[in-house]
């Protein structure tokens, strides 16, 4: 997948590495694909930097006084290197394809090749004796840039606001993971909110079963063979043999049990599984919400 942004830096200092690392991870939460130039193989200038660069949707320089020498005395030095290649796609590209950051760099001082493009550039300098050091305002005009946002912000909605409606999609994917849903064990005990999902799995490979449920009334549910189960019974005797459980089985679409009684199931496979019904919740739609749910116990036959 190609990046949504090269970072091209200096190796100026750890602390400097550090600081671009510590960016690259605040872009990265923004949700950006991020290339660092000392991941990328040197080698080949096609299978190496310049393809990286090439197929990068953005890219962003670095600029302490460090990078500026390099980019300009130092040819064969990694920023050297850097420069050729983006210089020679540089011309191909739309105005807004490449951008700088002057950190460590109070003049703005560019490699000479990029002091007639004017390109953007966000201001990142710290000046501690005014009290004044980049931050939030800065990354959000670096995914203003990115994003192809107007500097106009009338219509602007605050990073703060995205990264919380962000975070709602997130929570309510997480709720709908199948894996919130699923116990491999062949025996157990379980509670499950049946309007958050469509079915609970239990067991795993040849014995393994969906369980497909909705409320009936208050102390009784709907068991579905729909999920995948080739058929369902009610046990209706309390003294049921496990060897012949099968017997209970019927062509019909649903089984119905009430707390207390038992219900076998059929798999694909042939496998059973004989589920206990424990507790009913029927929905409760008030100030004080309670989801619907059913807690049964589970046993699966692999003999």
């Amino acid at each position: 997948m190609n990046a949504d942004l090269f970072i091209s830096y200096a190796w100026t200092s750890p602390e400097h590495r550090e600081w671009v690392r510590l960016l690259a991870s605040q872009l990265h939460l923004l949700g950006y694909e991020i290339k660092i130039d000392e991941a990328v193989d040197y080698g080949s200038s096609l299978n190496g930097f310049m393809q990286e660069v090439i197929d990068a949707k953005h890219v962003l320089l670095i600029i302490d006084e460090n990078y500026v020498d390099r980019a300009d005395n130092k040819p064969e030095s990694g920023v050297g290197i850097e420069t050729k290649w983006i210089s020679s796609v540089f011309k191909d590209k739309q105005a807004t394809w490449l951008s700088v950051v002057f950190v460590r760099n109070p003049d703005h001082n560019m490699p000479a090749w990029l002091v007639d493009y004017n390109p953007k550039g966000f201001n990142f300098n710290s000046n501690p004796d005014k009290n004044r050091f980049p931050g939030s305002y800065q990354i959000d005009e670096i995914w203003r840039w990115i994003e192809g946002l107007p500097a106009d912000k009338t219509n602007v909605v605050p990073l703060a606001e995205v990264r919380k409606r962000a975070a709602r999609i997130e929570r309510i994917d997480a709720l709908r993971d199948p894996g919130n849903y699923a116990n491999p064990a062949l025996e157990g005990r379980v509670t499950f909110k049946h309007n958050d999902h469509i079915d609970y799995t239990i067991g795993y490979g040849e014995y393994e079963f969906k369980i497909h449920f909705s409320s009936r009334s208050g102390n009784s549910v709907y068991v579905y063979k729909d999920s995948g189960l080739k058929a369902v019974g009610l046990i209706t005797s309390p003294n049921y043999d496990p060897l012949t459980v099968d017997s209970y089985l019927r062509h019909g679409r649903t089984a119905e049990p009430v707390v207390g009684q038992s219900v076998v199931l059929m798999n694909a496979h042939g496998a059973l599984c004989i589920i206990t019904i424990d507790e009913v919740q029927s929905e409760v739609n008030e100030v004080a919400y309670v989801s619907a749910h059913v807690t049964f116990a589970y046993k699966v036959l692999t003999k």
